[in-house]
């Protein structure tokens, strides 16, 4: 009996669980929302400018092989696809006001990191493969009068970059990402359960 009272004394004594102020979270959350739509936002801006470039490049500049215009198409291409990825996923978030009702913000938020997560796994492999592919093309006319170890040197680099953001800064960079939604989703449950 004497176990039991202190094991009802320790169990007493625990702290409780903070209640989370509704404000609080809710200014939490949309902090969060705001800085991934931001870099976003960033993102899509810089995808225009670099599309647009890209699209200067491909039809006013003369390039007497067909596979240095067909890297930089590939490239394009590549770019376009990215930048309605990077649209798409500002306009998900972006779209719902947190306030009007939370507990929809909730699934769209869970929807949303789902759906991220499967089409980041194999996009990003597909986008990286396309752009090295096309660099690889475009630096066939450009390296033409190199000399060779100034081609492996070129090749060499990217198959590094691909290599070192393949393994090591994709995984940071999209850990960092999943850590906020996962954060903000944590916040918005937390929230719910208080006023279930």
């Amino acid at each position: 009996m004497k176990e039991f009272e202190h094991l009802m004394s320790v169990w007493q004594g625990q702290p409780k669980p903070d209640k989370l102020s509704v404000d609080d979270a809710l200014k939490q959350v949309k902090k969060g929302i705001r800085g991934i739509t931001s870099k976003l936002y960033w993102g899509i801006v810089a995808m225009i400018g670099l599309i647009a470039g890209a699209f200067i490049i491909t039809f006013f500049f003369p390039f007497r092989s067909p596979a240095t215009t067909v890297g930089i198409l590939i490239i394009l291409i590549t770019m376009v696809m990215y930048l309605s990825l990077i649209v798409r996923h500002y306009h998900i978030l972006n779209k719902h006001d947190l306030t009007q009702n939370p507990t929809e913000y909730l699934h769209t938020l869970k929807e949303y990191q789902k759906k991220r997560s499967k089409l980041v796994g194999w996009f990003y492999y597909v986008f990286m493969l396309l752009i090295s592919t096309g660099l690889g093309l475009y630096f066939v006319e450009i390296l033409e009068d190199a000399p060779l170890y100034f081609k492996l040197v070129v090749y060499g680099s990217i198959a590094i970059w691909f290599i070192f953001i393949t393994f090591y800064l994709r995984p940071r960079m999209f850990k960092n990402e999943e850590e906020k939604l996962n954060l903000m989703i944590d916040r918005l449950i937390r929230l719910q359960e208080q006023f279930d």
